[in-house]
């Protein structure tokens, strides 16, 4: 059985592009915890939209898809799962409204963990909330369809033993006031991973807990910008990372700087869209058609409604397609596209409204 010191892997990845990333994280923080504190009540239409891209893309990344209509039903709770893939959606809404309402009171262990699967496959009718029963692969696919294995786990004999000494490890290193648990929880994710200690729903997990240590480390941003989404957005370098950091895991040789380097710019970009997010929120004399301009001002390249709408989740879509005619009308915008590919960029060409 191989060890766990996150102490001594910790000093290795005090590299300067992941102390800057440290850094940058850090500031955020200090400004969404002032804003939070501020503006609560600004901020729910952000958690609502942002559970359901949480909620759609963490089980994208696995295959698991329904409407976008049936998807904001079931994590509203507005309606009961119909197919399978309906039923992994629940749980797994399920899961992170327990995470998000009760992550002070969630400890770092096994029995967790175990209870968090449970819940996860509650509506599908399987055993969920135990640990595998036999030894899985991790594979992959080429374009040809040619399968073959990209890494092998720890066996299910051994699973239990190892989920209890990186549980350990981890809680060890967190009492130590010299390792920040940014790069601490990357670490502890990538061994998660490697172990993949259950039959089905390892990514899904992973990613659930995630959130669960960002959390109770005081960063909370995943409450408000879907880091789960911005992990689908992303999820061939998510994927090659995880490869690049488990090279060697077995032998105890692996570099963790990949991942935590994938992850540390996952969370950054997470507190920078929330942070362009909340200007436009806070900015309280704009009326919601001005707040419509900035957003498409402020934008390089072009944008979809919806991802207006995404921005602004207090504003409804009938103010926003209203906005967009005008400006479009007046010349300050261009309208790309047609039917559901339409998408608007700002009008850079027409100097008169860009220096208004």
């Amino acid at each position: 059985m191989r060890t766990f010191d996150y102490k001594k892997r910790y000093e290795r990845l005090l590299q300067p592009d992941l102390v800057a990333l440290l850094a940058q994280i850090h500031e955020y923080k200090g400004e969404q915890a002032l804003f939070v504190e501020a503006k609560a009540d600004t901020l729910t239409q952000l958690l609502e939209v942002a559970k359901i891209q949480s909620t759609e893309a963490s089980n994208k990344i696995e295959g698991i898809y329904t409407s976008d209509e049936r998807l904001k039903k079931i994590v509203r709770d507005k309606t009961m799962p119909k197919t399978r893939s309906e039923k992994e959606i629940a749980g797994y809404r399920d899961v992170l409204n327990t995470i998000h309402q009760n992550y002070d009171y969630i400890p770092i262990k096994p029995s967790i963990f175990l209870q968090l699967h449970r819940d996860l496959y509650k509506f599908t009718g399987n055993a969920g909330g135990s640990f595998k029963s036999s030894d899985n692969v991790i594979a992959q696919e080429d374009e040809q369809g040619n399968k073959s294995i990209r890494f092998q786990p720890v066996p299910a004999w051994e699973t239990p033993a190892y989920i209890d000494a990186i549980c350990d490890a981890f809680q060890d290193a967190c009492k130590d006031s010299q390792c920040d648990p940014l790069i601490l929880i990357p670490m502890f994710i990538l061994d998660f991973l490697c172990i993949h200690p259950f039959n089905d729903g390892n990514g899904r997990m992973s990613r659930l807990l995630t959130l669960l240590l960002l959390y109770r480390a005081g960063y909370i941003v995943g409450m408000y910008i879907s880091i789960e989404k911005l992990i689908e957005q992303t999820k061939e370098t998510y994927y090659e990372t995880l490869q690049e950091s488990s090279y060697n895991w077995h032998e105890e040789e692996n570099d963790d700087a990949p991942f935590v380097r994938y992850m540390l710019g996952v969370i950054v970009a997470a507190y920078r869209d929330f942070s362009s997010r909340v200007q436009l929120l806070a900015t309280s004399e704009m009326s919601k058609p001005e707040r419509v301009r900035e957003i498409v001002r402020g934008s390089i390249g072009k944008m979809t409604r919806a991802q207006i709408m995404e921005k602004c989740p207090d504003i409804s879509r009938v103010t926003v397609e209203r906005a967009l005619t005008d400006m479009v009308k007046k010349g300050e915008i261009l309208k790309i596209g047609g039917g559901r590919y339409t998408a608007y960029i700002w009008n850079r060409e027409n100097e008169s409204y860009d220096n208004r």
